[in-house]
């Protein structure tokens, strides 16, 4: 393994954000972090797409302190790789047993990739940032995204957990897909809503429209 290029900083804060920051030698993180939550417009960036720029560089800094070198845009797919609802459980495994045999320490780097909680935290308590809150729209956008990962999972584990049965010999099919389709029923008055529809409608028509909308 190769070894650190750069002797760790101090922390600036004692949270796991600062401490990785430190130990990545992460320079001017705290800056961009601020800058990309606080822009006003379609710069602004939420927690968790700065978490995802957090882990990358996290990464980047530990494939550069391994002596591999890398070309524009390889960082974020092996990020994506490591952690995508839609990547199998196969083609994870091989990148990490790939960065591994490189000299990467890859479940260390891993244990150090940071949530989006925790770069809110960062952010408000140990920056001392903050935003307008959300308005309904952002919040019902974020839903979407969290909901449509969720279902991505869903899809990509069960895809592998098929693979390997029909591999074992266990169940027999030919090519399949998998398709993940959720409803959400009214119990007043039993209609049915794709979850889609239902953000998008933001009520179900036997219910008043909600005037207090942002």
């Amino acid at each position: 393994m190769a070894e650190q290029k750069s002797e760790s900083q101090e922390p600036a804060c004692g949270c796991k954000l600062g401490r990785v920051a430190a130990k990545y030698d992460l320079r001017d993180i705290d800056e961009k972090l601020v800058e990309s939550w606080t822009h006003d417009g379609d710069e602004q960036r939420s927690t968790r797409e700065l978490a995802t720029y957090v882990n990358q560089r996290t990464l980047e800094a530990a494939v550069t302190n391994a002596g591999i070198s890398h070309k524009e845009g390889e960082i974020e797919n092996t990020y994506r790789l490591l952690t995508s609802d839609d990547v199998t459980s196969g083609t994870r495994t091989e990148t990490r047993n790939e960065l591994e045999q490189d000299g990467v320490p890859i479940e260390t780097v891993e244990s150090d990739f940071v949530s989006h909680q925790t770069v809110y935290n960062h952010l408000t308590k140990c920056l001392e940032a903050s935003i307008e809150p959300p308005s309904d729209k952002e919040i019902l956008e974020k839903s979407e995204e969290k909901l449509g990962a969720l279902q991505s999972r869903t899809v990509a584990v069960t895809t592998d957990t098929v693979e390997k049965l029909d591999r074992d010999e266990i169940l027999n099919i030919g090519e399949f897909n998998v398709h993940v389709s959720v409803t959400v029923t009214c119990e007043d008055c039993f209609r049915e809503y794709t979850v889609q529809d239902l953000l998008e409608q933001r009520r179900c028509e036997c219910q008043e429209p909600d005037n207090g909308e942002r």
